[in-house]
């Protein structure tokens, strides 16, 4: 791509300055949910380093609540930056860079919950064989396989548009480099972007919600062959994440670039810390606030 002076060296995230005279409400808005989502699932790591909740599901969890933190950082710091200043710009490097990990950590969530929806089958189809089935190194495999693919999975969509010339106009329709609003912006024909970008979004999307949708049928099979009082302490394990599932794939559905960013981790740690009826948690919790 040419980012030299004859081409485009930075972009103008046009987003920012339709909130007109309400940019600082939404300022202040933003930066408060920042905050509940660093503080939130800082503290659900933190608590979940007790070695008493040396569990699967709390693994899986404690990382969950990790994306999250690295995942609204690629895009909310600029975007509170953006609200102060009169125009919002970007490098072209960067707004590439930035899209890149938003896209990739998007992916990391999505197989993470995955991972935790089988995580949850086989605790409740399969409770004899949960500990030599979910091992240490399982959960390592796993959780190292859910960064690794998302890594290599999104760089074909990336460098395809890297390699495009960039010459005018320069102007993001959205508050962060949306890869499908930069691609607008390319002097060239991006019908083979449009096809790769959507293609790999499409299986993404397609492969991890059809395995976190079957993994619940499975679960609910098994849990009509069961007693209510097993039924209901089954469906309490599960009950969290399948909440958290279900916002999720509803605000992926939102055209809002915000809410999509903030939504979910904003309310994981809510969703978790209320749902969540462990003893073990809440006495964590109490010896956690007594300190």
């Amino acid at each position: 791509a040419d980012w030299e002076p004859d081409g485009v060296t930075f972009f103008i995230l046009q987003g920012l300055s339709s909130f007109g005279e309400k940019q600082m409400i939404f300022f202040v808005i933003l930066l408060l949910g920042y905050i509940v989502i660093l503080g939130g699932n800082s503290m659900i790591i933190f608590t979940l380093t007790d070695p008493k909740l040396d569990s699967p599901m709390y693994f899986f969890l404690a990382n969950l609540s990790f994306v999250d933190i690295v995942y609204t950082t690629t895009t909310i710091p600029k975007m509170l930056f953006g609200f102060l200043s009169d125009v919002s710009t970007i490098s072209v490097p960067i707004c590439f860079l930035q899209s890149y990990f938003f896209i990739q950590l998007s992916i990391t969530i999505r197989i993470t919950l995955t991972v935790m929806a089988y995580d949850r089958y086989v605790a409740i189809c399969n409770p004899l064989r949960y500990a030599s089935i979910m091992t240490r190194p399982t959960r390592l495999f796993l959780v190292a396989g859910a960064w690794v693919f998302s890594a290599l999975f999104w760089l074909p969509p990336t460098i395809i548009a890297v390699r495009q010339p960039y010459c005018g106009p320069k102007v993001v329709a959205h508050c962060w480099c949306d890869p499908s609003s930069v691609r607008q912006l390319a002097c060239a024909d991006t019908s083979m972007d449009n096809v790769v970008s959507l293609s790999f979004g499409v299986v993404n999307q397609l492969t991890t919600g059809l395995s976190i949708l079957m993994s619940y049928v499975l679960i609910g099979v098994s849990l009509s062959r069961m007693a209510v009082t097993q039924r209901l302490k089954a469906f309490r394990t599960c009950s969290a994440h399948l909440t958290v599932v279900t916002i999720y794939y509803k605000v992926l559905s939102s055209s809002t670039a915000l809410v999509y960013a903030a939504l979910t981790p904003f309310l994981n740690p809510v969703i978790y810390s209320l749902r969540n009826k462990d003893p073990k948690v809440q006495s964590a919790k109490k010896e956690m606030y007594n300190k």
